[in-house]
């Protein structure tokens, strides 16, 4: 499958790409047509380094305490944390704290004592790889507020089309780049309907053939 993939630019610096796949895919909500291999912007240091002053462009002015990262994103929440810190027009706060919550298996966010104090009343901005749709950044802001915390934004390098009332969802590439792109509820996927084959499962590390 990894023959039919090709490379999706983000516009304001085509410096920072994602892979896609075309074929039939298993996330942990939905079912989708297309794999986003993140790859490189998670694992090397000069993607994430781009990517994370991408965000801080866009999140210029937020004033944000604490950066959460999920789904393997610390190494681009460290550069975007040192961006703040190293730009005070972009947010006046220069100790950014960045920590990576645990979920329970039916995916609600929990904090250990020793991380509550950086989310009770932080205001806190959620950074991820995919946010295709929603659940899973609207799961952590619940548990932010939960926490005492003011969830103040998502940062998602790769975003679906959905919104968030009263929260600022900032993409770098979205699903609008990328026309053909659809996700289904599990019951719902016309490609399972059809008899397609699952060509793979996907999670925050990666893919998996089946």
């Amino acid at each position: 499958m990894e023959t039919k993939a090709y490379e999706l630019f983000a516009k304001r610096n085509h410096k920072v790409s994602i892979r896609v796949i075309p074929g039939h895919f298993v996330t942990q909500h939905s079912h989708v047509n297309y794999c986003v291999d993140m790859t490189r912007v998670k694992s090397e240091a000069r993607l994430a380094r781009y990517a994370a002053k991408l965000f801080a462009e866009s999140f210029s002015g937020v004033a944000i305490d604490t950066i959460i990262t999920l789904e393997r994103m610390k190494m681009v929440g460290a550069f975007l944390a040192e961006e703040f810190s190293n730009n005070p027009g972009l947010n006046m706060n220069q100790e950014i704290a960045v920590i990576s919550p645990e979920f329970t298996a039916d995916d609600k966010l929990i904090l250990r004592d020793n991380l509550v104090p950086y989310v009770k009343h932080r205001r806190v901005l959620i950074l991820c790889a995919t946010a295709t749709t929603g659940i899973t950044a609207m799961n952590a802001i619940r548990g932010i507020r939960y926490y005492d915390g003011d969830a103040v934004g998502v940062a998602t390098v790769f975003g679906g089309n959905f919104e968030i009332p009263g929260v600022a969802v900032k993409k770098l590439i979205s699903a609008e780049d990328l026309p053909s792109y659809a996700s289904y509820r599990p019951g719902e996927c016309p490609l399972c309907k059809n008899g397609v084959k699952i060509d793979a499962l996907i999670n925050s590390y990666g893919y998996s053939k089946i």
